[in-house]
């Protein structure tokens, strides 16, 4: 079951300002290229995976809006911790419709604790839309968030991605 339940309202990037975030996480949201290959940096490459839970579930609603589901469509739910120097840095949720895990996509379905922007940003298909941003509860208190919709293959991922306090402690640019 879920780890952490997706909001319902997330920023354009037209309207980030409302948010205002401080310059250090702002900086994390706006990370173009691939968020696992700046934590392996960020972390001196003392950074894993954590598997949280992988289910067959139903998007919220707004998630299967954005992925142009149908309402009460399955798809596959990935929750992970993105580790660095053994603390959790990053909480992620990955929306993967079924229609995205097939041909290509199929690698998709067993990733275990392995990263999957690592293996996202690697194929040169990727297409990235605009980046959301939103704020979340989390057992550390409210933190920003991004969202991605990501183009693979032709086909649809949602990747929605937590910045915690453990990562911004130990940005050097802070």
């Amino acid at each position: 079951m879920p780890v952490w339940t997706p909001p319902r309202h997330w920023l354009p990037p037209s309207r980030h300002w409302q948010l205002a975030p401080p310059a250090p996480v702002h900086d994390w949201l706006q990370e173009p290229g691939s968020l696992t290959a700046r934590l392996v940096r960020q972390s001196g490459g003392a950074f894993g995976v954590q598997l949280l839970t992988q289910y067959w579930g139903r998007p919220a609603p707004e998630e299967a809006r954005r992925l142009g589901l149908h309402p009460g469509r399955y798809a596959l739910i990935r929750e992970v911790a993105l580790m660095g120097r053994g603390e959790p840095w990053v909480r992620a949720r990955s929306v993967l419709p079924i229609t995205s895990l097939t041909g290509p996509g199929r690698r998709l379905r067993k990733l275990g604790n392995r990263s999957l922007g690592h293996l996202l940003f690697r194929d040169p298909t990727l297409r990235r839309g605009p980046i959301e941003i939103a704020c979340v509860g989390q057992p550390e208190g409210r933190v920003f968030a991004r969202r991605s919709h990501l183009i693979f293959h032709g086909r649809p991922v949602l990747v929605a991605e937590c910045f915690l306090p453990a990562l911004l402690a130990s940005d050097p640019l802070r």
